[in-house]
């Protein structure tokens, strides 16, 4: 308080000799010089002048997508009627492209007024859920779709889950009905037994083959009607749920996570303003459609926006470029590890014949981001940072290396995410004296969080399905009492520009290989196959590799662990990105004072076996199988001469 008074001393005697020798006019001048100069205010300005360009854009941008949003708003449509829009204005355009086959905007329409038809005859009724679990294709948008004209939820089981985590996901999201294609059938016979209540419906090529008894829904929708559905349509609104998403969140098997019209709306129209995708665009999007960023990012840009979007089966590096080149894609998506594996292959010249000027999508490594740029003759980046289930979003649409988004600051107001401090070992947020949570300096990092606000649809928190699920993302009495905010379980930090950098992930989850992978999961599988020992699973760093690799230590005080049946029971019930890279067999679990697991400690010692003396394993990418890590073996993989 002295050195503000003594400012306000200092401040008054020079404006009264001011005001004496001068004038008001020059009073004012040199008060609002010594304001700006004093308490570090005039770094702030001159950050404000230097980002002024940009939020001079950001601001055109935000218009752009409020009047749209509002206008769908006020029209009262979701996305089917804004479809139906862009079918009326060119209904020849490829909508969907795939491989060989082509889904023009009226085959879009019209198909999935086929599955609306088809399973409003089936008695699925607004609000049921119908799960879809199938590989990507023009028909796996269709059918999502077809779904929410009648108002039933899709259900977007990953395609990677088996045995009882996707047994799990169906009955979570409580499905009346799944919808399987022929090529994951021998899957869901696997858990027959654990869904009895489940209408099957097959779809795909090679029914003859199918070892599994359902209804064949290609066949039925082949004479189902094409007409439209108006006004099962008309009954719903934009805060209606039409989807879910998988997402571990933080801990625990999948969640579902509520996808609503306003959201999907939201995501997909910001995203387009901000790095300017026009109807003229073809996106390439070699993502999965079970995954927000594939399956609602990408292809809403066709549904919502009008443009061309390419879809594949699965991401290969090998042909990304000659299928850019091929389609004449001048957008892609992308993932992190997607980058890095394009930069491992040897240069070709189609890798600079393409059209593609722009690249969307989130988790490019710094250290890669302008040798990608660079190589492959990209213009410009859109990295992007964002729970499915959040409503806490950041896009990054200048390039900036490294950042996932910024808030200028006088869109605070109305878009209100910030970081609060949080306890290292606890993951929880830090209450100062009154209560209260802390919000984080710049260069601070901590939690990101988004205000709840249920007057303003981009600020809703639709949470899971589980309804206790939800409660444990939302934090209350934040920096008022009564008040609301979704907790990202994430750690970022914020320079003094209003860009945001990811840090890392809070609590049971990391992520490696473009997936969320729930430690308690892991632990739970291991455990049961090694005899329930007590298991510790987290994830450990790899230099130059997007995420990080699973790692599990293992309790075998009697040395009597059988790694080959560790490795057996792992590959039976998980899918591949959840199996843990590195072993540790260890005499005992350390434990805190109140008996927790001393996770950090296990994490922070690593996989180096020169410095731990416990045997170590490293999962061999060419047999399959765990083998000794050796000093040898290890500096192969830390100087990235291992396949992982």
């Amino acid at each position: 308080m002295s050195g503000v008074g003594n400012n306000f001393t200092v401040l008054a005697v020079i404006s009264a000799v001011s005001y004496l020798f001068l004038g008001w006019t020059a009073t004012f001048v040199l008060g609002l010089l010594w304001f700006i100069c004093t308490e570090g205010r005039y770094r702030s300005v001159l950050v404000n002048i230097k980002m002024a360009p940009r939020d001079l854009s950001t601001s055109i941008n935000f218009l752009k997508y409020a009047f749209t949003i509002k206008y769908w708003e006020w029209k009262g449509w979701t996305t089917p009627q804004v479809l139906l829009e862009h079918t009326k204005r060119h209904p020849d355009k490829p909508a969907i492209v795939h491989e060989s086959s082509t889904f023009t905007f009226s085959q879009v329409e019209e198909y999935s007024n086929r599955v609306a038809n088809y399973f409003k005859a089936e008695g699925i009724k607004r609000g049921d859920a119908v799960a879809i679990f199938m590989e990507a294709r023009p028909e796996y948008v269709c059918m999502w779709l077809g779904l929410s004209k009648i108002g039933a939820v899709s259900a977007l089981v990953n395609t990677n889950q088996r045995s009882n985590v996707l047994a799990h996901s169906l009955q979570v999201a409580s499905c009346k009905a799944v919808i399987v294609g022929t090529e994951l059938s021998s899957h869901i016979k696997e858990i027959l037994s654990s869904i009895p209540d489940i209408d099957i419906y097959i779809s795909g090529k090679d029914k003859s083959s199918v070892d599994l008894k359902g209804k064949d829904l290609d066949s039925g929708l082949q004479s189902s009607s094409t007409d439209p559905v108006p006004k099962d349509i008309a009954l719903a609104k934009m805060t209606d749920k039409f989807a879910y998403i998988y997402t571990s969140g933080t801990t625990g098997l999948p969640k579902a996570a509520v996808m609503t019209h306003c959201r999907f709306m939201f995501m997909v129209v910001s995203t387009n303003k901000v790095v300017n995708i026009t109807e003229d665009d073809v996106v390439y999007d070699p993502l999965p459609l079970y995954h927000t960023a594939g399956g609602l990012l990408g292809i809403g840009q066709a549904l919502l926006c009008g443009s061309t979007v390419v879809i594949r089966s699965k991401f290969s590096a090998s042909n990304f470029w000659t299928d850019c080149i091929k389609y004449n894609c001048t957008v892609a998506q992308y993932i992190g590890e997607m980058c890095r594996y394009l930069l491992a292959l040897p240069e070709k010249p189609e890798e600079k014949q393409h059209k593609v000027r722009l690249i969307v999508g989130n988790g490019l490594r710094p250290q890669i981001w302008a040798q990608f740029m660079k190589r492959f003759n990209i213009e410009r980046v859109g990295e992007f940072y964002g729970a499915t289930e959040g409503n806490a979003n950041l896009m990054n649409g200048y390039n900036k290396i490294g950042a996932v988004g910024y808030v200028p600051w006088f869109a605070v107001p109305v878009y209100p995410v910030t970081l609060v401090k949080a306890d290292p070992e606890t993951n929880e947020p830090i209450r100062g004296e009154n209560g209260l949570c802390i919000k984080c300096k710049t260069g601070e990092p901590g939690i990101l969080i988004g205000a709840i606000k249920k007057s303003q649809p981009s600020s809703h928190f639709s949470g899971y399905a589980d309804k206790k699920a939800s409660e444990k993302k939302i934090i209350r009495d934040v920096f008022k009492k009564g008040d609301e905010y979704f907790n990202s379980g994430d750690l970022l930090v914020r320079d003094e520009y209003g860009y945001y950098y990811f840090k890392d992930r809070t609590g049971d989850t990391f992520r490696w290989r473009g997936e969320n992978v729930a430690t308690s999961e892991v632990e739970a599988v291991i455990s049961n196959v090694v005899g329930l020992r007590d298991a510790v699973v987290y994830g450990v760093e790899i230099p130059n590799v997007e995420g990080k690799a699973g790692m599990a230590a293992i309790v075998d005080e009697q040395k009597q662990l059988d790694i080959a049946q560790l490795e057996n029971g792992i590959k039976n019930s998980l899918p591949s990105y959840a199996r843990p890279l590195f072993l540790r067999v260890i005499e005992q679990v350390p434990l805190t004072a109140t008996f927790k697991l001393k996770k950090l400690d296990l994490q922070s010692e690593g996989y180096d076996p020169s410095k731990i003396n416990d045997p170590l394993y490293f999962m061999d990418a060419k047999s399959g199988k765990y083998v000794t890590l050796t000093p040898q073996l290890y500096q192969e993989i830390v100087e990235g001469k291992q396949r992982l």
